[in-house]
């Protein structure tokens, strides 16, 4: 198994995009590639730069910073240094035609610069086309989620148990784990496509700051370390007996993601109810990812299963009081939020090799958020599983 991306890789990805893009608006000229996650995912690289793409299947990468390393980086041939987008404009042209670009990305000064020396007919959103290009994993992706999923299955049953001690706080825990995560090939970063949604490393709550009210679009919630930066841990919360640990974060080797949750009891046994309540969502992820199938609609399997959940465990699940989400699971890979999502509305049928994060959650008044989360392909046979989850709270 290759360890690189290859040439050919890269140019099927950029030629799938143009049939793709084709399907939808055969009449389109060029697709404008602005944000760096997307640029790395057809170029092998990550620079400060713009790629364009023509609908014959040509291909112009402009690296302004820095050129020499995505030449180093990237295999492809189509690479040109650039100052500025009048250097662009000067090799692939200036007359555009009908562009599409990656409007949740694309800022109004970033567009004024552009239409500096670049001439559009009409402008189209992209984003959605990238993400259901992107939503099915090649055999090379698929390893390197896979490798991911095998160190985070270390990393939350192995590893996490043994750093947690009475009296440290959140934030150490955080630390602690962190530096643990580098050790075995964490990547450094949780990326994700939602405009300002910022995270180090996910979601970690001692007892009831699982349920704290967070602007994150999930089901669990934290304190933070203040309300300037919600994420991380709090400094002040401390762990002491009888504590629920929640643990809610991402991992990702050479740009790709898996997640997983893992939930704890620190120095004391759960009550039944909440054991109950944590296996009953462990018997959803499974009855989801049984359905996980090729063919399937999300839309589908969420209305499947959350018809086949009674009213008691329906309160707080997915959240806890107002703040709850409507999906059941998304769609993992360079960004930890991609498509597809399982809930209403996602009506595209799923394919092989689509990777999925199931999350189901419920909120404990007074104890904290229980539940799981784990990482899926699609496959015939329904998801499998790469994180090695499905588990029981730990006693620690």
């Amino acid at each position: 198994m290759q360890i690189e991306v290859t040439e050919l890789e890269l140019l099927e990805r950029i030629n799938k995009l143009c049939r793709s893009i084709t399907e939808k608006h055969p009449d389109w000229d060029t697709a404008i590639i602005l944000s760096r996650v997307s640029q790395f995912y057809f170029t092998g690289t990550m620079q400060d730069g713009l790629l364009l793409v023509k609908r014959n299947g040509s291909a112009f990468y402009f690296a302004r910073r820095s050129f020499e390393r995505a030449v180093e980086e990237s295999p492809l041939s189509c690479i040109y240094p650039m100052e500025s987008y009048k250097d662009a404009a000067a090799v692939a042209g200036s007359e555009l035609g009908k562009v599409l670009v990656e409007t949740e990305m694309l800022t109004v000064g970033t567009l004024e610069r552009l239409k500096k020396y670049f001439a559009f007919k009409e402008m189209l959103s992209l984003d959605n086309i990238i993400f259901e290009v992107r939503a099915v994993k090649s055999p090379f992706e698929l390893h390197w989620m896979k490798e991911s999923g095998k160190q985070h299955k270390k990393l939350l049953e192995e590893i996490a148990p043994s750093i947690l001690r009475e009296g440290m706080s959140e934030l150490d825990f955080t630390a602690e784990l962190y530096e643990q995560m580098l050790k075995n090939g964490f990547h450094g970063v949780s990326r994700f496509y939602r405009h300002q949604t910022e995270m180090i490393a996910g979601q970690i709550g001692f007892g009831e700051n699982s349920l704290y009210p967070t602007n994150f679009d999930g089901p669990g919630g934290m304190r933070g370390m203040s309300a300037a930066v919600p994420i991380l841990g709090s400094r002040e919360s401390c762990l002491k007996k009888g504590d629920l640990v929640f643990v809610d974060i991402g991992f990702g080797m050479n740009g790709y993601h898996s997640d997983r949750t893992q939930v704890y009891m620190f120095g004391g046994t759960p009550s039944a109810g909440v054991v109950k309540a944590h296996r009953k969502c462990i018997e959803v992820q499974r009855h989801t990812a049984g359905l996980l199938k090729p063919g399937n609609k999300p839309s589908q399997i969420y209305e499947t299963v959350m018809s086949s959940l009674d009213s008691d465990f329906l309160h707080n699940f997915m959240g806890f009081g107002n703040r709850k989400v409507k999906f059941l699971g998304h769609g993992i890979g360079l960004h930890i939020d991609e498509l597809p999502a399982i809930a209403n509305g996602f009506d595209s049928p799923l394919e092989e090799n689509m990777v999925i994060a199931l999350e189901p959650k419920k909120g404990i008044a007074g104890i904290g958020m229980v539940g799981v989360e784990d990482t899926y392909i699609v496959t015939p046979e329904g998801g499998q599983l790469i994180t090695g989850g499905e588990k029981d709270i730990i006693v620690v």
